[in-house]
């Protein structure tokens, strides 16, 4: 999860000024398959679906068909990591709630060292990580992987009332700082972290794997 960490970093830092759009409308139905980001459906599996999209069986390619071509597919590779595939929307509006996204993508440890041989360009990013650009085969390869996780940035801002509203009552609430505290959904594989001072981040796993949130949070004091 730090690769995805630092790709949050790099997105927060790029949003200056916040988009005052409303969070949705409570009473609204949402059109057929447009869900917002509070609706998390838990499946038989132990895995969720989230923006009609199964965590860990669908895949990049199906991502496209519902939210659009547009995204930008690169591999994360943090110093002394071995990197994560991740697919970076600048822009959706599931269910009335713009905001931007970012998927993690299920590869092997040979699938992205493979991928950093082939790669067409590698940028450096301001963590010091290093963002690299996949060759035309491996884009292909990509459109074929399932997504694991997903992170939701909000344009709106959110606030701890909002947050209750449309989530509920999470089963733990951790703050990391002065001004940001952590809303644990451990039954719907959700960590909302809300920042009093900056954009809210959404953090979704299956809710299986819902130890890979928690587990950077361990010596976080519960509120």
């Amino acid at each position: 999860m730090k690769s995805i960490a630092l790709f949050i970093a790099l997105l927060l830092a790029l949003l200056a000024l916040p988009m005052l759009l409303p969070f949705g409308s409570g009473n609204r139905p949402d059109p057929a398959g447009d869900a917002p980001p509070w609706r998390i459906d838990r499946l038989p599996d132990g895995a969720s679906r989230v923006f009609g999209l199964s965590l860990g069986q669908s895949t990049l390619g199906e991502a496209r068909q519902r939210l659009g071509p547009d995204v930008q597919v690169a591999l994360i590779v943090a110093p002394g990591e071995s990197g994560s595939l991740e697919a970076y929307y600048e822009s959706i509006n599931p269910g009335g709630v713009k905001g931007k996204l970012i998927l993690t993508l299920a590869t092997s440890l040979a699938q992205r060292e493979q991928m950093l041989q082939r790669a067409r360009k590698v940028d450096y990013m301001p963590s010091a990580a290093r963002r690299v650009e996949l060759g035309a085969d491996d884009l292909v390869q990509a459109d074929a992987a399932p997504i694991v996780a997903m992170v939701f940035i909000p344009s709106a801002n959110l606030d701890e009332s909002v947050v209750l509203q449309r989530f509920g009552t999470p089963a733990e609430r951790l703050r990391s700082g002065e001004h940001k505290e952590h809303f644990l959904y451990p039954d719907q594989g959700l960590d909302l972290q809300l920042d009093a001072k900056g954009k809210e981040v959404l953090q979704y796993v299956a809710p299986r794997d819902f130890a890979r949130l928690r587990a950077p949070l361990a010596n976080v004091p519960a509120r």
